[in-house]
């Protein structure tokens, strides 16, 4: 590599260094010239990108962070990428070979050495052997890397994003109801048939934990007819989301919480599992209960809800929220991050600002788990930060979180730190 001549430097985003041919995308109308093998590059990502990225051997963007859609794309499809390029599409031309290496965030001109690609293929099954008392579960939502993830020495799915599965549905869910009973009928088969391939993968002992649907205005807009049901909105990311959408507009959600109970019930896959994002109020929690119980989704010692704590009210109030009566919390400490910080997580002039580390989230993770601790209620931290940082890990264990669930390329890694925190903390 020291041969090659560097066009451009950004985030190091996903492990691993791949070469190909560019191509450029400058809307989602444009996915379609992307090839296999290809290096997509774009100015930013977003969830309609996703078929294309698929094909391609390496992402490259011009905004965005670690936290980024492209970022957490990628590293859930095991593709290099690297973000926030600094004027990465001025740099490169359609058809141009480049090399995109992901663990330094560097591109390159030309092709790399095949001995190169060789031995940046990442290994798997270093930890196999390893047993821990903390929990590591995986965040998934692509549905191919399902049986290939669960053969890791994992846990468990920590975070099952619903967006990737609605995305390749395909339909905004309103438009579905209009469409009547058969179209309501296949849309819950079909998201049902995705989700039991993961609580089959992983089943019967290891549980999923579904997050049900965060999308926002501009993610619902981007499927077929959402341009019909869904406003503008100028910050989307503080818009209309998450469990006050689900209290809005309860149908929508009841499609979901039907696809949930049929794999449940009819499917018999008890290891799944629910998580509500984004409640900005306890009220919120207690009206989004009740729209599970209509639909029989009940807390039992075999059906556990749990909550992201994802938001500085989650944590100011968050023995309000238990009250409430959940099972677990999840961190979510990509949006907490941002949102405590008052950091654009995908904005790349600020990567420098969005610190997990910092103090005051230190201290909020700390809160989150001592509290949940104190009322016996499960915690996970489902964010980027335990992936990138080893030594929040070792906290992670100090203060007593029951899991942390990374993405599946850190899975051996970060089993490995949480066995050496959990020595040290037996010899002391």
């Amino acid at each position: 590599m020291k041969a090659m001549k560097e066009i451009a430097k950004g985030d190091p985003a996903s492990p691993g260094i791949a070469s190909g041919k560019v191509a450029i995308v400058k809307a989602a109308r444009f996915i379609y010239k992307v090839n296999t093998g290809d290096i997509l590059v774009a100015e930013q990502t977003n969830p309609d990108f996703v078929p294309a990225m698929k094909k391609a051997s390496a992402i490259v963007t011009q905004k965005g962070g670690r936290t980024s859609h492209a970022a957490i794309v990628s590293r859930e499809l095991g593709l290099p990428a690297v973000v926030g390029a600094e004027n990465i599409l001025r740099k490169v031309k359609e058809d141009m070979e480049i090399t995109v290496d992901g663990s330094k965030g560097i591109i390159y001109k030309g092709i790399a050495p095949q001995a190169v690609l060789r031995s940046h293929h990442r290994p798997t099954g270093s930890s196999e052997h390893l047993k821990t008392a903390t929990k590591i579960y995986c965040n998934l939502a692509e549905v191919s890397r399902a049986k290939v993830v669960s053969q890791q020495n994992v846990d468990g799915v920590g975070l099952l994003r619903a967006e990737f599965m609605l995305a390749d549905i395909g339909m905004h869910p309103k438009w579905v109801l209009e469409q009547g009973k058969k179209a309501r009928n296949e849309f819950i088969s079909h998201l049902a048939e995705k989700i039991a391939i993961f609580c089959e993968s992983f089943g019967p002992q290891r549980p999923v934990i579904y997050r049900t649907t965060d999308f926002k205005t501009n993610e619902y807009k981007n499927l077929k007819h959402g341009a019909k049901y869904e406003d503008y909105e100028a910050n989307p990311m503080l818009g209309y989301r998450g469990a006050s959408r689900y209290v809005a507009d309860p149908e929508v959600f009841e499609l979901e919480l039907e696809a949930v109970r049929t794999v449940r019930t009819k499917m018999n896959h008890k290891n799944l599992h629910v998580m509500i994002p984004f409640v900005r109020t306890p009220e919120e929690l207690t009206q989004t209960k009740r729209i599970m119980a209509s639909e029989h989704l009940l807390r039992s010692p075999s059906f556990k809800l749990w909550m992201m704590v994802e938001l500085p009210v989650n944590v100011i109030m968050l023995e309000d929220f238990i009250k409430v009566g959940i099972d677990g919390v999840s961190i979510g400490s990509n949006d907490l991050t941002q949102l405590t910080l008052g950091v654009d997580r995908d904005n790349s002039r600020l990567a420098q600002s969005f610190n997990e580390m910092n103090p005051a989230i230190l201290w909020s993770l700390e809160r989150i788990i001592t509290t949940c601790h104190k009322h016996k209620i499960t915690t996970s931290i489902c964010g980027q930060a335990p992936s990138d940082y080893p030594e929040l890990v070792e906290k992670l264990v100090q203060w007593g979180t029951t899991s942390i669930s990374v993405n599946p390329d850190v899975i051996d890694s970060v089993r490995q730190t949480v066995y050496n925190a959990e020595k040290k903390l037996i010899k002391k």
